[in-house]
């Protein structure tokens, strides 16, 4: 989200916090944050958003460090994958709860990738307490970084995630133990195929994240586990009914086609730059104008997004020489231009 802000130009400073000094180096280094901040203090007061994106368990006491120095204005908001009883415990703040349905199994700062946001439906959890602004604010926001908002209650949307998220993740566990534990353990793994290790991907995650993640939910994955393990018996049964279990097979196969296809970005990042752009006329013929005298041909063009400053617009080009050239034409006429990691 860092790395995600500061190409698209949606905040004049972004400040980490974190209570390791090492992976706050590394997300300076890797262009995620302006800033490092070890612990909460003053330096609070200045900042109109906030983002908790730490494991579940620790989001309601990270935010109890951070509430002496907010302000009555600073919004916040969380990308945890439990919200029930996170939204309850914040709901006296600006908080607005959120989880973005995205991620990867690789895990630490040096793995951050902007694109993961790319049309990735994010999840928004308001109640009647959540101020009106504040949702507007963030719904707004999530769209800049060019993903999908969604708006559920705080109790649907844990039992939703329980079912596509927090099973799945117990099962890849459970398959993997499996394999692991069998006497044939080394054949096994020789033939564990594609399939088998697409199925068992999200095993690989951070065990204590995702450990929270589950217990922190746990009367839902409990109730889901239950309807999995019905089906699970179900379909042993159907092992004598081969008709049966061919309906029920060509039945999942019918559901599992009909899943949204989420397309990223297939641009070569090294090609790419994005620009910040005011809200005036003119502006995209003083680009073009520019890159024409450079002859450097765009590629794609593609707004970002329009805030009342102004915006940020994507550009790519065929070639690192076009996007050297073009880089360099631009900042000659006074844009900032920014790489796309």
């Amino acid at each position: 989200m860092g790395i995600g802000i500061r190409q698209r130009f949606l905040a004049e400073h972004v400040i980490g916090m974190d209570l390791d000094p090492v992976a706050l180096d590394a997300a300076r280094g890797l262009g995620a944050i302006d800033e490092a901040q070890l612990a909460a203090g003053p330096w609070l007061e200045q900042v109109d958003l906030i983002v908790l994106a730490t494991p579940v368990r620790t989001l309601v006491p990270v935010a109890s460090t951070l509430e002496p120095f907010l302000t009555s204005d600073t919004i916040i908001t969380d990308v945890g994958s439990v919200k029930q009883d996170v939204v309850t415990d914040l709901q006296h703040l600006r908080f607005v709860g959120g989880h973005p349905m995205t991620g990867s199994e690789k895990v630490g700062v040096q793995n951050a990738d902007a694109a993961l946001l790319e049309n990735a439906v994010w999840v928004l959890t308001p109640t009647e307490t959540t101020p009106r602004d504040a949702l507007v604010r963030v719904q707004e926001f999530i769209t800049h970084l060019g993903a999908k908002t969604l708006t559920t209650t705080p109790v649907q949307h844990d039992r939703l995630v329980a079912a596509v998220s927090h099973v799945p993740y117990l099962v890849a566990v459970a398959l993997t133990r499996l394999v692991a534990e069998d006497q044939d353990h080394d054949l096994m793994m020789l033939l564990a195929a594609g399939g088998f290790r697409d199925l068992t991907r999200v095993a690989s995650g951070n065990p204590l994240m995702s450990r929270d993640m589950v217990v922190g939910n746990r009367e839902a994955v409990e109730a889901t586990l239950h309807s999995f393990t019905d089906q699970l018996h179900n379909l042993a049964t159907l092992l004598e009914q081969p008709e049966n279990l061919l309906r029920q097979a060509e039945s999942a196969k019918r559901h599992r086609d009909s899943f949204p296809i989420v397309k990223r970005s297939l641009l070569p990042a090294r090609h790419e730059v994005v620009i910040a752009v005011p809200d005036r006329p003119g502006e995209f013929a003083k680009i073009t104008s520019a890159l024409g005298k450079a002859e450097v041909n765009i590629k794609d063009i593609e707004v970002l997004g329009i805030r009342e400053a102004g915006g940020a617009v994507r550009l790519a080009f065929d070639s690192e020489e076009a996007l050297r050239r073009g880089s360099e034409a631009l900042e000659q006429v006074g844009y900032e231009v920014r790489g796309r990691g």
